[in-house]
């Protein structure tokens, strides 16, 4: 949050309250009196003399006068600063107070609800110098309206102002890395930082929450190529693994035909005659196996198979 913002959203709060000053019902009892005054002087006049009238009129007009500045409504959420001469003598509301006024004066009006302010760190240099920007949400709340009032010229700014250093602050103690993945840690510190700031001005912070952290651009596609190579890695190591085992298997398939060549030739043949069963299939033998496997009398069964299935088709 920039200063122009800060600044509008404390002006428009500030005439939102002065509208709040005087409420209807005080214009409207204003109002009444004043309209008694001159019905007054029209029904009086003729029949009492000048001087009455004219007191009865100035009577209504000052009457009506004081509860248009004296009489006060804060809603249920408000706490009223009220002055006696500049010295602060408690807190109105909520509901219906009175001032005297000239000597009174209700200086501030303090909204006792959960505040969100919103603030942000931008081009903020990390631990080990990485520029980020970096958007936030903060949850206050005012909870002693005298010290909000007179501890603090302004309360919303300086709360506001509090939140931006600490957020910049927080991320010069941190490297990139721990704020992507310690958000929850990052907004802990942060409500800390803030509410020890804060508590003398009579504001407590409820929680502050990271919205977005955005690192530059050629940073970001660094990380996208190693999360990438990252990836690469792990899946040659499970194809190595892969192959570890299916070596380990064929390993211990061995040890059944040690000693055995029988055994041998008969899976030997079984994967020749396999592999003459396909269509087109060419498959290139040495001559010794031939005499060791009889290989002669199983290409004639491997042919006699195959036109009989061509027959059935």
């Amino acid at each position: 949050m920039n200063v122009n913002m800060i600044k509008s959203l404390i002006d428009k709060n500030k005439t939102q309250k002065d509208d709040q000053h005087i409420p209807p019902i005080a214009g409207l009892l204003f109002g009444l009196f004043m309209i008694l005054g001159i019905v007054g002087a029209i029904v009086g006049d003729g029949r009492f003399q000048d001087a009455i009238i004219g007191t009865w009129v100035i009577v209504c007009t000052l009457v009506g006068a004081y509860f248009l500045f004296a009489l006060k409504v804060a809603s249920q959420w408000e706490k009223v600063v009220v002055l006696r001469l500049g010295k602060f003598i408690g807190l109105k509301g909520p509901g219906i107070f009175w001032v005297i006024p000239i000597i009174d004066n209700a200086v501030m009006w303090i909204d006792h609800r959960v505040m969100v302010t919103s603030f942000s760190a931008e081009k903020t240099l990390t631990k080990d110098t990485v520029p980020v920007d970096v958007d936030a949400i903060l949850f206050w709340v005012v909870w002693d309206a005298e010290k909000a009032a007179l501890e603090v010229k302004d309360y919303q700014a300086a709360i506001s102002w509090a939140a931006q250093t600490a957020l910049r602050e927080i991320i010069g103690q941190m490297s990139l890395a721990d704020i992507l993945v310690g958000r929850a840690k990052m907004d802990e510190i942060l409500q800390k930082t803030i509410d020890e700031r804060s508590t003398p001005w009579g504001v407590t912070v409820q929680s502050v929450e990271i919205r977005d952290v955005v690192i530059p651009q050629i940073l970001e596609d660094a990380m996208s190529q190693q999360a990438q190579a990252e990836r690469e890695r792990q899946s040659r190591v499970i194809l190595g693994e892969a192959e570890l085992q299916i070596a380990a298997s064929f390993a211990e398939a061995s040890q059944a035909y040690i000693g055995n060549p029988t055994a041998l030739h008969l899976r030997a043949m079984n994967m020749l005659f396999e592999g003459l069963k396909e269509k087109g299939a060419l498959v290139i033998v040495p001559s010794s196996a031939v005499d060791s496997m009889n290989l002669g009398g199983l290409s004639g069964m491997v042919s006699l198979a195959q036109n009989n299935l061509s027959k059935e088709k």
